[in-house]
């Protein structure tokens, strides 16, 4: 049976601050990491991504800059990013870095490609040139996961690229609802404090989402229109404005950091927001939101786990699913009722398709929410989906379904989305 420590290693590998989308930030790490091999800014930037990477970073918010795609990301990882920083890679961009990376775009000496041929869906070269010198950096399979690194042909860096970590990512053995729901309500509570930090993070950042107009502004509306009376202040509007204010900031390019889960943001904010807005709503003890915060990362990262990463099925159906199970478990559910609102989740939005990232996310996450809710309030009313459609009995079989339709299949749909957003 995995351990403890096993499930806690497993959370921080997954369970990670970010400044801005993850797609953009790949692309910017890449080519921080090649520029720091080259000892200084790259004259010449050429980045080839899988498609998967391509259709996130097209349109959503670079942090700091008030542009989009992964142009500008790649720019300003080359001149001031740090791959020290990981995910955050690009948190000291400023007014200089940002007129060097637009002199360079103006100057056509950055640009970015779709490789056809990948080893994984998620994928990122980066070529960077200064003078005669040519660096070669690869990301694969994670975002933050580089596996080469090479100047002028000479190999510095490699690391094997296993099998499990191509495109089918291996589950987690012996790691299943229950064994999560046993972990997350007797580990001891010094052991799953650490998880406050994303709550805390993400709290903030949906606190500046409803400050200001960012993004759609879903978040701060649904504010106005709860002060107003058109809306009630109830457990459903208070968790979409929380979560949807903080997606609104980060696809705008907001500098905030974000704790992701299975490397998203807004998956990330997914699983935690609405949780904190249902302790809050229910008088919850800091102890019960540690364990529901738990809960809801790992459902999240155990349904990952079949999915892999950046497929066409939106991701904001399983970290729904996760604030889900996390907010049943506040309202007193055990494991069949966290069983029943996996089947309400996996039985009402799978099959969401993820069409870049955008501003337009935060309505995908408002609709992760908002069936969240509804999960959540049937599965302690003892209401679920019985043995439908991908719907089994067995709730692990219910899990390998949506990772089985996410993976296989949904790979057609994947190509028409990208082809469809490269013809526009």
């Amino acid at each position: 049976m995995i351990s403890d420590q096993q499930i806690i290693d497993l959370i921080k590998q997954q369970v990670v601050p970010s400044v801005g989308c993850t797609e953009p930030v790949a692309c910017a790490l890449a080519c921080a990491k090649a520029a720091e091999i080259l000892g200084g800014q790259p004259e010449w930037i050429e980045v080839f991504v899988s498609g998967n990477i391509y259709k996130n970073g097209m349109g959503v918010g670079i942090p700091g800059t008030g542009m989009t795609g992964l142009p500008v990301a790649a720019a300003l990882g080359g001149i001031c990013g740090k791959s020290e920083y990981g995910l955050e890679v690009l948190k000291e961009v400023n007014d200089r870095s940002l007129a060097l990376a637009k002199a360079m775009l103006g100057e056509r000496r950055v640009a970015i490609k779709v490789k056809e041929e990948c080893p994984d869906n998620l994928y990122v070269e980066a070529l960077c040139r200064k003078g005669t010198d040519e660096v070669r950096v690869e990301i694969v399979h994670q975002h933050s996961n580089i596996v080469l690194v090479e100047k002028n042909g000479a190999v510095l860096f490699r690391k094997e690229i296993l099998p499990e970590e191509n495109v089918e990512e291996k589950p987690v053995p012996d790691l299943s609802v229950a064994r999560i729901l046993e972990f997350a309500t007797t580990a001891p509570m010094e052991r799953l404090e650490f998880v406050l930090e994303g709550a805390q993070m993400n709290s903030a950042i949906s606190q500046f989402g409803l400050s200001q107009e960012h993004g759609l502004q879903i978040g701060k509306k649904m504010k106005e229109q709860i002060e107003s009376g058109l809306l009630s202040d109830d457990l459903l509007s208070y968790s979409l404005m929380l979560t949807a204010a903080a997606s609104d900031a980060r696809m705008a390019g907001c500098t905030h950091p974000v704790m992701t889960n299975s490397g998203s943001g807004n998956q990330g904010i997914t699983v935690t927001m609405p949780v904190v807005a249902a302790a809050e709503k229910l008088g919850s003890s800091r102890e019960q939101l540690v364990r529901a915060l738990v809960i809801s990362n790992l459902i999240s990262i155990h349904i990952h786990s079949f999915l892999g990463h950046l497929s066409a099925l939106c991701g904001i159906c399983l970290a729904g699913t996760g604030a889900a199970c996390g907010i049943t478990y506040l309202m007193g559910g055990g494991i069949t009722e966290l069983e029943f609102a996996i089947k309400n989740m996996a039985g009402n939005i799978t099959g969401m398709v993820c069409d870049g990232a955008k501003l337009g996310c935060s309505l995908k996450v408002s609709s992760g929410v908002t069936a969240a809710i509804q999960a959540a309030l049937l599965a302690v009313g003892g209401i679920h989906i019985g043995n439908d459609g991908i719907v089994e009995e067995d709730i692990e079989k219910t899990i390998r379904n949506i990772g089985v339709i996410g993976c296989e299949g949904m790979l057609e749909t994947d190509r028409v989305i990208l082809k469809t957003m490269l013809c526009k």
